[in-house]
Parts: C-alpha cells; structure tokens; sequence
C-alpha cells in the first residue's frame, strides 16, 4: 500500500513514528481527562474517525492494507492536532475508528479539529493494485458533560457518527450529515454529540 497525499511534507515524520495509541492506552487516557474535568470544571471533547470503507479494501487487498492504513491516518490527524491531544484506536471491535481525544476543548472548539479532520482526509488515496482508492470517513463529535462516563461518550460519539436516532439532549434535532462537498453541518451546541459529515466516496 502506498498513500497518495499532497499535503505530506518531506521534514513530517513518518508514519510509523506517529503510530495511534492501543485503544487500552487511549481509553485510559479519556477516563484520565474526564476524572480532571471533574475535577477543575474543564471542557472535553472526542472524536470519533470511523473509515468506512476500510474492511472492505483491506478484504480486496490484503489485511496488510487495513493496518498500514489506519497508521497512515492517524498519523495525518496527529499533525493537524495538539500536543497533548491523542489518538488511539477505538477498540478491538470498531477496528475500523479511531478516537480522539480533546482536552480542554468545548463543542465549538471540537467542531473545528472534525472539519479540519475531514478536510485532511479529502485529501488522502490510497494505492492499491495499480489504484487509487478514496478513503470514505464518518466523523461523530461528543462532549463531556457532569458524571458522564468514557463509555457514554463512545456511545454518544458512534451514534451521531451513525446518523441515526437522537444522540443529542432529550427533546432535540436529531444529528444529520454534512457532505464532503461542504453542505452545511448543525452545530448541536445544546447537545451532547452531533455528526460532523463525512468525506471521500468520490
């Protein structure tokens, strides 16, 4: 597999050195950050980075292209993020998502990392058997409120980046897509968690 990105500098290092955290590690890392929100009253977001499409290519052309390009993509949003934020795999079962996780940051602030994620991932192929195949990516967008657990914002996360049912606060929009093309996304600041899009399928 080799990875078709214009954005990709030649003094960014290598993917391999921004491999995403095992989803132990990064669930740890999330109950870590809700436990100091608790604590001091900060904000927290997640993000949940779901390839759509990865099983399926990796099914077409080999399990190597799976692992090799869900590193890829980690470490493409790693560069677009802070320092301390993280990304981790999501977990055993969801081998396709990765979860970010935001510190400190609020619903606004957590919208603008999933629309610069879709944006950096619009531009990434990947090369496969002599083609140039476009990653399809949901991005489901959660955050933290008082007493709500890691796995509640997982929950909350995958389900707006399903799209389906009411993943915001009772009485509610429910979420909905925005295209890759830029069509408008709600913004669901009196929710919990809301879809931000999708990109690829082109």
């Amino acid at each position: 597999m080799a990875a078709s990105d214009p954005h990709t500098r030649p003094q960014d290092p290598h993917g391999d050195d921004l491999a995403p955290l095992g989803s132990l590690a990064v669930r740890e890392r999330l109950d870590e950050e809700i436990a100091r929100a608790e604590r001091h009253g900060t904000h927290l977001s997640c993000l949940l980075v779901a390839l759509d499409n990865l099983e399926q290519m990796a099914s077409e052309h080999g399990q190597e292209l799976h692992e090799q390009t869900l590193r890829y993509v980690a470490a493409a949003l790693a560069r677009e993020l802070r320092r301390f934020d993280r990304v981790g795999r999501a977990g055993v079962a969801s081998a396709h998502e990765l979860l970010i996780v935001l510190p400190g940051a609020d619903g606004p602030r957590g919208e603008v990392v999933a629309r610069r994620a879709l944006q950096r991932l619009r531009t990434i192929k990947i090369e496969a058997a002599g083609a140039r195949l476009p990653l399809q990516v949901s991005v489901g967008l959660t955050h933290w409120r008082e007493g709500a657990s890691a796995e509640q914002m997982l929950a909350q996360a995958r389900s707006a980046l399903g799209g389906g049912g009411d993943a915001l606060s009772p009485s509610t929009h429910a979420p909905s897509r925005a295209s890759a093309a830029g069509a408008h996304a709600p913004h669901g600041h009196d929710g919990e968690a809301w879809a931000l899009g999708s990109a690829g399928g082109h």
